[in-house]
């Protein structure tokens, strides 16, 4: 007959690789249009049911090509922070001048970025930590340009997924 102490430490073992996976998920973040055709961040309507609402601590946008030249950066203060649902979007460049952040590069048409949403990390909380998406300026038929969602599935193609117009 075994002991509790060893039932009990190959029961703890066997959980560890599943709590350590679920905490070092990275969540998938939605980017979309907002005001004045801005490119606009938050979490994934899937990813608020799934885990719920985050706390805000960082939001990047970078270059997804060479460097990854960060093209924006916007961070809370240590004893700031907000909700980020669904229903709500931080646009690249901010409006919050008080924030900390860098002053936002012009983002270029066809050309795609990667933005990472950087969440606190609050004690019992499950949601991830990182919600990641990539995004592009996509030029339309008309000379419009739209922002462009790239989904986590999408393949890269010969339109560089859907981010450089087609020629027919």
């Amino acid at each position: 007959m075994r002991s509790p102490v060893v039932l009990s430490c190959v029961v703890l073992l066997a959980a560890c690789p599943v709590q350590a996976a679920q905490s070092g998920r990275v969540g998938e973040a939605e980017v979309r249009e907002g005001a004045n055709n801005v490119p606009c961040f938050t979490i994934s309507e899937r990813e608020e049911r799934r885990a719920g609402v985050p706390n805000f601590d960082a939001v990047t946008v970078s270059e997804t090509s060479g460097r990854r030249t960060v093209m924006w950066r916007m961070v809370m203060p240590q004893d700031r922070t907000f909700p980020v649902s669904f229903s709500m979007c931080v646009p690249y460049g901010g409006r919050v001048q008080a924030l900390p952040q860098t002053p936002a590069a012009r983002l270029e048409q066809g050309k795609v970025y990667h933005v990472r949403i950087d969440a606190r990390r609050t004690k019992g909380v499950t949601t991830p930590g990182i919600y990641e998406a990539r995004f592009c300026l996509a030029a339309q038929h008309d000379g419009s340009v739209i922002v462009h969602h790239i989904g986590r599935d999408d393949h890269e193609g010969r339109y560089l997924y859907g981010c450089r117009p087609r020629l027919d």
